[in-house]
């Protein structure tokens, strides 16, 4: 081959944050093969020290405008680890139900919004809007929906305010939870309407496969986004998540301003291939029916299905919800008032974010004011892997053309669903 490859694409489009892809070969030799952060990096752990423990969570929010109730979470559980806080099965439900609101408006936005531009040969969703109207109609109607429900759970659409260590600062009315069950059971038609858009694409999903290890929340007979241990698909041992450093490893790559990952392999991935993965036996019925119909099935390598486990994820959490709120309404709601004493202690805590799992950890003085924090973002555990795929990827397509190469590339950043932005908290300072 003589031809020369010269890829610099600055920025991906179509993801949160700034990545950037760039490869080189001469004469059919590769000379450079790389995924690059430039995000100016962020430091919301050095935020934290000197916050009251009834703080935090309202700061640590705003690490990410799509994630912020995962954030909110984690945090929390953080808190009530160090603390000894105990909370109600009803506050635990409800939890949970505004977590799942933020999974539906995630995943939503980017199958709808960023995946499928790509599947349907176009460099936005604004041409859809003339050549596929009905779909991109259903795609916003979810995605409102998701918004509105966060309103009700979590005070707002963005940047919780209801959530606090304990429980809530407000309920919702028992009238209105009465109103979303309804809602949601009115829009599984709309979530198998998109599923069929996207299955009748699925033949545009790149047939890439690289075995790695993926990483996940492990819960007794569940597809757990909330509760249970670290697991792995390279292992059936699972470690507790006030361990997860001993998991994560982060270190620091030169070609990213975001730290890297690895954990039985130089890297691992998170994210909903990982849930599916480590927990596909636990869907409810429709989601079982939906990774079916695309033939997703556990140990799935192909990091471009993400975007299918996702959708998959979709049905699952409409479904779970509506079993939870049957659950909470009839318990009965009740007005719980925590009593929270603060105390020096360090604790960890742990969700899925739609973009995979978070961790938290926090150390507190007998004031309950921070003395230090250590966040682990998920996209910041994707950044090797998608280098390692990159470099398995690129010599299988190196004979293709230069624009066919950088779409496949673009293609598997987004199939990830990074938030950069995000996973950014690493600086070079050197003192001269």
């Amino acid at each position: 081959m003589s031809r020369n490859i010269d890829i610099n694409v600055k920025h991906v489009t179509r993801i949160e944050g700034h990545g950037s892809i760039v490869v080189k070969a001469q004469d059919g030799t590769i000379r450079q093969v790389e995924w690059q952060v430039p995000e100016a990096p962020r430091f919301f752990e050095a935020m934290m020290r000197g916050l009251s423990w009834q703080d935090i969570q309202a700061v640590v929010s705003r690490v990410c405008g799509i994630c912020s109730i995962s954030h909110s979470l984690a945090a929390i559980k953080g808190i009530e680890s160090a603390m000894d806080i105990q909370v109600s099965g009803q506050t635990e439900k409800l939890r949970l139900l505004a977590h799942f609101s933020e999974y539906l408006q995630s995943h939503v936005l980017h199958v709808g919004y960023l995946v499928a531009p790509d599947l349907l040969g176009v460099k936005s969703v604004v041409p859809l809007v003339e050549t596929h109207f009905d779909v991109v109609k259903t795609v916003i109607k979810l995605h409102r929906l998701a918004n509105n429900w966060s309103d009700l759970l979590a005070g707002r659409t963005t940047h919780p305010v209801t959530f606090k260590p304990g429980g809530f600062s407000k309920l919702p009315a028992e009238s209105e939870l009465r109103e979303l069950r309804a809602t949601l059971q009115s829009i599984v038609p709309d979530l198998k309407t998109l599923a069929g858009v996207v299955l009748s694409l699925a033949g545009k999903i790149p047939a890439f496969e690289r075995e790695t290890e993926y990483i996940a929340l492990v819960h007794p007979n569940t597809y757990t986004f909330y509760h249970g241990q670290i697991g792995s698909t390279d292992t059936p041992e699972t470690v507790p998540v006030e361990e997860f450093e001993s998991v994560v490893n982060e270190y620091v790559s030169p070609q990213s301003t975001a730290k890297w990952t690895r954990w039985h392999r130089d890297a691992y991935a998170v994210g909903a291939l990982a849930r599916f993965n480590l927990n596909s036996d636990y869907l409810m019925p429709l989601a079982a029916g939906a990774a079916k119909s695309f033939g997703l099935k556990s140990k799935c390598f192909n990091p471009y299905m993400n975007s299918i486990a996702q959708l998959v994820e979709a049905v699952h959490i409409v479904e779970s919800s509506l079993q939870l709120i049957d659950e909470l309404l009839t318990a009965g709601l009740k007005q719980e008032v925590p009593q929270v004493k603060p105390k020096a202690g360090i604790g960890a805590g742990c969700v899925e974010a739609p973009r995979g799992i978070l961790f938290h950890r926090y150390a507190f003085d007998d004031q309950g004011l921070c003395t230090a924090a250590n966040i682990c973002i998920p996209t910041n555990q994707n950044h090797a892997n998608i280098q390692k795929d990159f470099e398995a990827l690129v010599p299988k397509i190196i004979d293709r053309s230069q624009n066919e190469i950088r779409l496949a590339l673009e293609m598997l950043v987004r199939a990830y669903d990074p938030c950069v932005s995000c996973s950014t908290h690493y600086l070079d300072v050197k003192f001269v």
